[in-house]
């Protein structure tokens, strides 16, 4: 993706208070990710007004866990959150699905197949893409029984707008391990984290 002229008096705003409010989302993500089917939800870090589309709490992990040594992939073209990545992060926007590092799909029905994106290798597992993926709701639709690290028994979630194709796919990952690929589920300030030892079965 080219760089454009960043115009700062449109410039979508970032953490009014960089270090505690990148500490916090920070928590918030871990937790997802260690505890999957809990809901997490990014607290009054954020203006609600802001130029971009996407969702807050996607920006919010996006202004969190990205760099400069960090590539990004945007499902939807978006110059408000390009530049305000570039601008608060530095991290690069790459076209290639596989060189990317964090992605953000705005619309789970168009995800791309998972083989698409980086699974890491043996060697640096670390090196794997995460998912951020808008749906419409963190609940109300088909039931989802997940199991693995981080959840006593099973846990059960019912995303809205995800395809079906997507759980048959992070299975068809499963052999992979320890590569993979994290995923975090984001609708409004609210987020889900599925990360690659979490087992799915849809009922």
């Amino acid at each position: 993706m080219e760089n454009s002229p960043i115009a700062l008096s449109t410039l979508t705003p970032g953490f009014s208070d960089p270090v505690h409010d990148t500490q916090a989302v920070f928590r918030t993500l871990l937790d997802a990710l260690s505890r999957p089917g809990t809901v997490g939800v990014v607290e009054d870090v954020l203006p609600e007004a802001r130029a971009d589309h996407a969702e807050l709490a996607a920006f919010a992990a996006l202004l969190t866990l990205c760099d400069y040594a960090t590539p990004v992939w945007l499902a939807q073209a978006d110059t408000a959150l390009s530049s305000a990545l570039r601008f608060h992060t530095g991290a690069p926007l790459v076209d290639e699905l596989g060189q990317a590092a964090f992605a953000y799909i705005h619309d789970a029905g168009a995800l791309p197949p998972l083989e698409s994106f980086a699974p890491g290798t043996a060697e640096s597992p670390e090196q794997s893409v995460t998912l951020l993926i808008r749906v419409d709701a963190l609940t109300g639709g088909a039931p989802v029984v997940l199991s693995g690290p981080g959840i006593q028994h099973t846990a059960t979630i019912a995303p809205v707008g995800l395809p079906e194709r997507f759980w048959h796919e992070r299975a068809a990952l499963a052999p992979l391990f320890p590569c993979g690929i994290d995923c975090y589920l984001v609708c409004g300030n609210r987020l889900i984290g599925l990360p690659r030892t979490t087992q799915a079965k849809v009922n």
